[in-house]
């Protein structure tokens, strides 16, 4: 019998080529580029405008947490419309939406009619846009790209999100407000015509899910319900998705106090808090490039489980930092950490889940994670009162036994490989499960 192992050997021969990612791919990069600019410049000069109107601590921290309410109160209505109308348009109204509140709480700014109720108000805006924007973005990439590109394609996205919001938007926000406070906000609203532009150019593939060939199933139901039900009935799914829950939250608990932790316990400069925020950005900058490069070396599940590893090791280093230097680099390590995970996190997503559903499904996601993270951030805050290193210990200490825990969940990514689909049903018990070990 002839040994035909050498025929799929990788050391024996030249490495298979990456299939591009294509001309489509590259508007929908730039278009979500800009979007992150704008964003960034209004997640920086909002806190920054609030502050010439109270001097309250909680007032500023209600901001940072009205930010991610949308998620819990609008994620799934966000992921039914996404599902339903053209993700092209969707892509368009939600940045048109952005783009209205930026106008208003500019001319409000100019006026001297600016409240802490208008900017409270134009958060929740700004979030609900974000919903949908960000939704309908990871719902059209694998309409986009080729299947065996959506790591790289997971990874461009967030390295670029990384690099305008950490070493590009914060400092231009900074610099913007310095010379005219509603400058950032009028820059921002431009930020988002671009991609208005470019989502309309996206192909017809965009707008609608692409159903393989083989898929039988009918139609699903437009509605939330059909999403409620995959995700409970797809056992692999459900279980991850209660595990970046937990572990997300406890990054959210650990970072409430950051800022603080910075400025009092290290010991820096308000005007160097830049400086950290981008050695930070580094560490997450290279975990989102590396990301990709890792899987395609070991394997999606291995990445995954060792980049939780590291966030754990690193969130207790930086409680431990005994300088400020330290602390940045243990901290951009945690960065890195968070970044690897989120790209094939991204990627396995867009394997399992069907395309007409993927907008819901992702509704239901995003809302049980983003969701509890004004709730996990306000414990933090409360537990940073006690001691500012604490947080960092205690998310540690969950995210290490989160991951143990669920160390065979986490390796079994590699074996999900396509979309599972449920088979009709008429709702009734009985219908299959898939499961960790489900592979094709």
């Amino acid at each position: 019998m002839t040994d035909t192992r050498s025929e799929v050997t990788p050391e024996l021969g030249p490495a298979p080529r990456r299939p591009p990612l294509g001309r489509n791919f590259g508007r929908l990069w730039v278009a979500a580029a800009f979007s992150n600019l704008a964003d960034g410049l209004g997640r920086t000069a909002v806190p920054l405008i609030a502050t010439t109107l109270t001097s309250d601590p909680l007032a500023i921290a209600t901001l940072g947490a009205l930010a991610f309410l949308p998620w819990l109160v609008f994620g799934l209505p966000a992921g039914m419309l996404v599902d339903r109308f053209d993700r092209r348009i969707i892509m368009a109204a939600a940045n048109t939406l952005r783009g209205g509140a930026a106008v208003a709480l500019a001319l409000l700014t100019v006026n001297d009619e600016l409240t802490i109720w208008a900017l409270f108000a134009g958060v929740l805006v700004f979030g609900a846009g974000e919903t949908l924007f960000d939704n309908a973005t990871n719902a059209v990439i694998p309409a986009l790209v080729p299947r065996s590109g959506l790591d790289r394609a997971n990874g461009r996205v967030q390295a670029a999100q990384i690099t305008i919001d950490s070493f590009l938007a914060q400092p231009v926000a900074g610099v913007l407000f310095a010379v005219a406070l509603a400058l950032p906000l009028w820059l921002g609203a431009l930020g988002y015509l671009v991609p208005i532009i470019l989502a309309l150019l996206l192909p017809v593939a965009a707008a609608r899910p692409r159903r393989a060939a083989d898929d039988t199933r009918p139609a699903s139901p437009i509605s939330t319900r059909a999403a409620l039900g995959y995700l409970w009935q797809h056992r692999y799914l459900r279980a991850l998705v209660i595990f970046t829950s937990v572990v997300g939250s406890a990054f959210s608990f650990a970072q409430a106090a950051t800022i603080l932790y910075f400025l009092d316990t290290q010991g820096v400069s308000p005007a160097a808090i830049g400086f950290v925020t981008a050695g930070i950005g580094v560490g997450a900058l290279a975990g989102s490039l590396v990301a990709p490069l890792l899987v395609d070396r070991f394997g999606r599940g291995a990445v995954m489980l060792s980049a939780n590893l590291l966030a754990a090791m690193s969130l207790a280093l930086v409680a431990a930092a005994p300088g400020v230097a330290l602390a940045v680099l243990f901290y951009a390590l945690m960065a890195f950490a968070v970044s690897t995970w989120n790209v094939p996190w991204g990627a396995l997503r867009q394997l399992i889940v069907p395309g007409d559903i993927f907008g819901r499904v992702l509704g239901v996601i995003r809302s049980l994670t983003w969701g509890l993270f004004p709730i996990a951030t306000i414990a933090g805050g409360l537990v940073a009162r006690i001691d500012l290193r604490l947080p960092y210990l205690i998310a540690a200490g969950v995210t290490l036994l989160a991951t143990a825990l669920a160390a065979r969940l986490i390796l079994a990514a590699s074996r999900q490989t396509g979309p599972t689909s449920l088979p009709p049903t008429d709702g009734r018990e009985g219908a299959a499960q898939p499961n960790s070990s489900s592979a094709s």
